[in-house]
Parts: C-alpha cells; sequence; structure tokens
C-alpha cells in the first residue's frame, strides 16, 4: 500500500483546503493522473498520483484543512479498479463474500462501539488504542485542546472528522469545572476563543469563508499594521486619452486584433513614472531597500472568489497592444481559474481599477511587500476652469497612490503622481516614447 501526500506547492504556501476528489475510493489510477484538486491562498491546484493501482483509502474529505507532506489517500499497486460489472460479480463471488463479511463485521464493531459509549457516558476510550483522525481534525483538535483518545467518531470506519472534535469540545465544556482538573481553565479558555459566536434573534446565513478569503483578510490587515500607509490624490483630465482612443481605435484593433484601452495608457505612464521615481519600485527586506530593476506590473482582477493580482512582466518592454493582450490573457485566466503561481508572484508595482464598478474615490491598499499602488477611478464630467479663465465640461477621474511612508516620502510620492497626469494628459508622448 502506497502514501499519497501534499506535494511541494510553492514556497510561501504550505496549506490547503481539499476543494473536489476528481476520483473516488475503487478507482482505478495511473501514475501522474490527477485524483484531487486543492485549493490554495492563491490558485487552485491539483494533486497527482505518484503510483499505477486502485485508489484504496480516502483519508481526507472536500472541506478538511490539510499541510504538505500530510498523507491524504492510499494507493493499492496489486490491486485492480473497484468497477461492479456483472461478470466481475460473477467471476469474483468469493471476493464480493469476502467483502460483505468485512462490511458486517465493521458495522457490528461500530454499533458495539456506540453500545459501549451510551453505558459509559462519555468514559474514555481504550488510551492504548490509536486514533485514526483527518489532518483537519487533528488540527482542530490542538487548537481546542482535545484528546482524541476521548472523541467520539460518527464515521462507520472509525474515522474522527473536525466535527466529532467540535462535539467533544462541547461536551467537555459542559462538564463542571472541577471534574476537569488543574488544566480545566486553560482548555476552556481555549475553546472559547476559537468558536466564539456572536447569536441573533432573527434568521441570519452562516457560510465558511474559503481559504482564498480569509488569506486576502489577513494579508489585507497585515499591509495596514506593517506598512506606514499613507495615500495622496490628484485627478486626471481624459479628454486626451479619450479623443486619441475615438481616433486610433479601429485602425489599432484592424492591426493588432486587440481594444486600445484605458489600462495600457496608464501602465505606460507608471512604468516612464517608476523610472524616474524608483523608490516606488522597491521592498523592504530587514534593513535593505532592494530597488527593482525590472518592471513587472500587477494588474487587480477581481472574480468571484476575491481579488487576485496576476502581473503582466517586462511591462517596460511590451508596447500598447503587448500590454492590452497580456492583461485580457490574464484576466480571462483569472476569471476562469486557470492562473498558476507563477503569474502571481514577483510584482513590483501594482495597479486596481475601482472605476469599472462605479467607484469615484477610494485608498487602495498595498500588495505588500511592495511599496506603492495605484488606484483608478470612474470618469466623471466635470466643470472645469481653463488656463484662459474659461469654464469647460471635462471627463475627469480621480487617481490614488498609497505609498509605504517607511522609505517614500511625501514629496516623492506626490512628484510621482504629477508625473503620472501629465503623461496621461499628453498621451501622444507615450506613443512616441512607447
Amino acid at each position: 500500500m502506497k502514501e499519497i501526500k501534499v506535494p511541494e506547492l510553492a514556497e510561501s504556501i504550505t496549506e490547503g483546503t481539499v476543494a473536489e476528489w476528481l476520483v473516488s475510493e475503487g478507482d482505478q489510477v495511473e501514475k501522474g493522473d490527477a485524483i484531487l484538486e486543492l485549493e490554495t491562498d492563491k490558485v487552485n491546484v491539483e494533486v497527482n498520483s505518484d503510483y499505477s493501482g486502485v485508489l484504496a483509502e480516502v483519508l481526507v474529505q472536500e472541506g478538511d484543512d490539510v499541510e504538505v507532506g500530510d498523507t491524504i489517500a492510499k494507493v493499492d499497486e496489486s490491486g485492480e479498479g473497484g468497477g461492479s460489472s456483472d461478470s466481475k460479480e460473477k467471476e469474483e463471488p468469493k471476493e464480493a463474500s469476502q467483502d460483505d463479511s468485512k462490511q458486517e463485521q465493521q458495522d457490528e464493531k461500530q454499533e458495539e462501539k456506540q453500545e459501549a459509549k451510551e453505558q459509559q457516558g462519555g468514559e474514555e476510550q481504550d488510551p492504548n488504542k490509536e486514533s485514526i483522525a483527518s489532518p483537519a481534525a487533528r488540527k482542530k483538535a490542538r487548537e481546542l485542546g482535545i484528546d482524541l483518545s476521548k472523541v467520539y467518531p460518527k464515521d462507520p470506519l472509525g474515522r474522527i472528522r473536525p466535527e466529532d472534535v467540535e462535539e467533544a469540545a462541547k461536551k467537555g465544556k459542559e462538564e463542571p469545572a472541577s471534574s476537569k482538573g488543574g488544566s480545566g481553565k486553560k482548555e476552556k479558555k481555549k475553546e472559547d476563543k476559537s468558536s466564539e459566536k456572536t447569536e441573533f434573534s432573527k434568521p441570519v446565513e452562516r457560510e465558511k469563508m474559503s481559504r482564498r478569503r480569509q488569506t486576502i483578510s489577513k494579508r489585507l490587515v497585515e499591509a495596514q499594521q506593517s506598512a506606514a500607509m499613507l495615500t495622496t490624490f490628484n485627478e486626471v483630465d481624459m479628454t486626451a486619452v479619450m479623443n486619441l482612443r475615438k481616433e486610433r481605435k479601429d485602425q489599432f484593433q484592424d492591426k493588432h486584433d486587440v481594444k486600445l484601452g484605458f489600462m495600457s495608457f496608464f501602465t505606460k505612464a507608471v512604468v516612464g513614472a517608476l523610472k524616474e521615481f524608483p523608490l516606488l519600485n522597491a521592498e523592504i527586506q530587514g534593513d535593505e531597500i532592494v530597488k527593482k530593476q525590472f518592471y513587472d506590473i500587477g494588474m487587480a482582477v477581481s472574480t468571484d472568489d476575491g481579488l487576485v493580482v496576476p502581473v503582466v512582466r517586462d511591462a517596460d518592454r511590451l508596447g500598447f497592444a503587448g500590454i492590452e493582450k497580456e492583461i485580457g490573457r490574464l484576466g480571462k485566466m483569472a476569471r476562469d481559474k486557470e492562473l498558476g503561481l507563477d503569474d502571481l508572484q514577483g510584482g513590483s508595482f501594482t495597479i486596481t481599477n475601482g472605476g469599472i464598478f462605479g467607484s469615484l474615490l477610494s485608498t487602495p491598499i498595498l500588495n505588500t511587500p511592495q511599496v506603492g499602488i495605484l488606484g483608478m477611478h470612474s470618469i466623471q464630467k466635470r466643470p472645469m476652469v481653463m488656463p484662459d479663465d474659461s469654464i469647460e465640461v471635462r471627463p475627469m477621474m480621480y487617481i490614488a497612490l498609497s505609498y509605504d511612508h517607511r522609505i517614500v516620502d511625501g514629496k516623492e510620492a506626490v512628484q510621482f503622481l504629477v508625473r503620472i497626469k501629465e503623461m496621461i494628459e499628453d498621451p501622444y508622448n507615450l506613443l512616441l516614447e512607447g
């Protein structure tokens, strides 16, 4: 019997949640076949079988949390597929009867265990018997301070699930503190902290956060706690860009087979500004400032599972068409859940466009360890005073730059945003320089 374990996923990913089993117990699998889809902090990845044979036992269920190195299944290399055709049943009546006998024995043992549980009223199991628990159940037991030998599983095969641990924790909480000895208060306190919930007198719906949403929440809080984050604002007159797009959009699409959007203009402007203000293309490592000599620009994309930030590599080497195509490709992959880890790692600066959802103004949160993020917003027509004191209605956009004040001073941040404003308001230079 061979064990299938959670493989090394990436340097920054050590655990995941079982999203879906692609095969079932008894199925024939070949070496290299995908057997499980794992939801990680960033993307969903498939876990492949390292052996050929029959999937003899599944040790984790959908929704369970697992860590790198955890055993998730067992493969019997000498077994055959778990098909149940009539011909096979006729050819192997003895094996079938043996399986039935084994199942009956298991059911009888489970009934005996349940009866013993009822008679003992929740007393401890045999301490010498090793508990069979899923990795998620063991993790939950550690969190709640529960001894697995005291947990009674509902699974017919005796496997302990997280819900069994939670039920044991509830029963332990109901017991008098005096029966728990000196460690009772400590265990109760730990349990209360991890399972504290607000009860409502009116109907509510509870939904467990996905691993990705939990990670997004954690990273956003960490960004605000670890960086000295400030935001500066400006506004951009979009008249020139909109006129240029109107003049060139048909010619551009015929030539490059892609639409000329706003993102390529802002990406080019960001790259140009980063070259003039390199500290916004840096990060802090210990007591060192690492100034990056490359321009991998992250593009925030909203999906049903939350925000992801795929990276346009070497944006400084791409033309407008190349940037538009890459943004389109990454956006589609994000929505189709096809992004790989390489698509999400190593960005040097991020652009987020809340304007597509109607946002007029916002303060974007840093995508750490990056020290700068540019926020784009809705374009609105507003009366503007022109240089000759006349008033014209112009399409205006507020832009925001959030930055880490530990290495970027206010002067640099303001000048960076002003430089982007200047380049967007004179896009012909961007086209020539790009």
